[in-house]
């Protein structure tokens, strides 16, 4: 009688063991995983455009898996790798739960995670990138903005009351002798480079200038011009202005009529 009991419980608990074993075949889970192919796929979950179902390390005995769009089948692959390509376009917008259902050799079903997207329209992947380049360019030009300009109000006047001749610092930039006015100026490291030469602005003058760095000797040479060309001019001989301006006047009475 004993051993017919414990014949019957071992023969129990391997039914209840092989039925485990079962079930958990059963509900074995698939790694499904979702690839943007070409589209949008913002923040959160919103997708819009072409995506792929994917199934991620498959078991070795997977002959079919089945994809799904909410309870809808929209098809199935029979060769590994597993996966199915789809179009948001073609489904409602709004939320969908997408998942996969594997068929192994021994006819076992595995079931996979759920993904949850939001199928937006193609105006929200537009309106989308506009609300984040729009804040960035604006960002830009206004850094622009304020490299440009900034220099100018903070610096205006400084150089240009400089007195004539005065040694300046030209820094890490270098400096440049303006075309116009003759005069030495630092150039500006964060101005527009075009190869050798820089877009500058002489702050003596104020013209706008295509600029090539000059030597620290053209600099100084450049400098030392400014007091020769703010001295009274003298004629080769030494004459003063008043001398010269009588001799012509004296000339003067003495030409013909």
């Amino acid at each position: 009688m004993r051993k017919s009991l414990s014949t019957a419980l071992v023969l129990c608990v391997l039914s209840i063991a092989s039925a485990g074993y079962a079930s958990a075949q059963s509900t074995g889970e698939l790694k499904l995983g979702l690839n943007r192919d070409f589209g949008y796929g913002g923040f959160g979950n919103d997708i819009q455009g072409l995506f792929s179902l994917k199934i991620k390390d498959p078991a070795a005995d997977l002959t079919r898996v089945e994809f799904f769009v909410d309870d809808r089948s929209i098809g199935e692959d029979t060769e590994p790798p597993f996966g199915l390509q789809f179009n948001t376009d073609s489904y409602p917008l709004g939320e969908h739960t997408l998942s996969a259902i594997g068929y192994t050799s021994a006819g076992n079903e595995l079931h996979s995670n759920k993904i949850t997207s939001q199928f937006v329209p193609a105006s929200a992947a537009t309106d989308m990138l506009a609300k984040i380049l729009v804040p960035i360019f604006g960002l830009i030009l206004l850094i622009a903005v304020l490299s440009v300009g900034l220099p100018l109000i903070l610096n205006k006047g400084k150089l240009s009351s400089l007195p004539l001749g005065t040694a300046r610092n030209y820094g890490i930039g270098g400096g440049a002798i303006c075309p116009k006015c003759g005069r030495p100026f630092p150039l500006r490291l964060w101005w527009i480079n075009l190869g050798l030469s820089k877009i500058d602005r002489c702050p003596y003058c104020g013209k706008w200038l295509f600029l090539r760095r000059s030597s620290l000797t053209e600099l100084r040479a450049a400098e030392s011009a400014e007091l020769t060309q703010s001295q009274p001019e003298h004629s080769v001989s030494g004459e003063s202005e008043s001398d010269k301006v009588k001799r012509e006047m004296d000339e003067s009475k003495y030409v013909d009529v």
